[in-house]
């Protein structure tokens, strides 16, 4: 997508949203308590490190042993909520608007995750990391880490403005109907990962 209507976009979304993002505050300080915000180092556009931050959904509850508790069990009802209609990725309006992410790409991961990727983390990271993306409609959370991949993948070779504007039209409706795995969509993302010849196994591509 290019870059002002993408800016236009993140302005409306950031007008339309705040109302609902002040009461999701309000609701993160009285189910999980202070601070407001999580903050995490994430790879964006050429692996270069930025600081995603986020509306905070759990709290950091941790079990007879010291480790943290499973993400179901350190949520309450109201953030599982906040988190199924994107409420919390509000804050990053502002990560777009300052460059380091975009409204539409693979989502930022952490930089060891991206290391342990390879090649294929490398051509990953050839576009800004999204608020939304393809893995984030075909399935989400319902998806294992090598699918979220495969799909993430085949959206940085197939991207177009088109893709970007249904991906976005579908994320509405991911957070109304709740998230579903497409097989389609990983089944096609397989076979297209499959079918690349030898010569382009490392997946490199020019940054965009």
């Amino acid at each position: 997508m290019n870059r002002v209507p993408e800016i236009l976009l993140c302005v409306v979304l950031g007008v339309v949203t705040l109302p609902f993002f002040l009461i999701a505050c309000m609701i993160v300080l009285w189910s999980v308590g202070a601070p407001l915000m999580f903050s995490q180092p994430r790879c964006g556009l050429s692996g270069r490190i930025f600081q995603l931050f986020k509306l905070r959904s759990m709290s950091d509850a941790r079990g007879p042993d010291g480790a943290l508790l499973p993400d179901d069990q350190r949520q309450t009802r109201a953030t599982a909520i906040i988190r199924r209609l994107r409420l919390d990725e509000i804050p990053q309006l502002l990560l777009i608007l300052q460059g380091h992410m975009a409204l539409v790409g693979p989502r930022p991961l952490l930089p060891e995750t991206i290391e342990s990727f390879g090649p294929q983390g490398q051509y990953r990271c050839s576009v800004r990391p999204g608020l939304t993306g393809w893995a984030q409609v075909s399935g989400n959370t319902n998806l294992d880490n090598q699918e979220k991949l495969t799909l993430d993948l085949w959206y940085v070779a197939h991207r177009s403005t088109i893709l970007d504007l249904r991906i976005m039209a579908e994320t509405v409706g991911v957070a109304i109907r709740g998230e579903h795995r497409r097989i389609d969509r990983i089944d096609a993302a397989l076979q297209w990962l499959k079918d690349q010849p030898p010569a382009k196994s490392s997946l490199k591509r020019t940054p965009a």
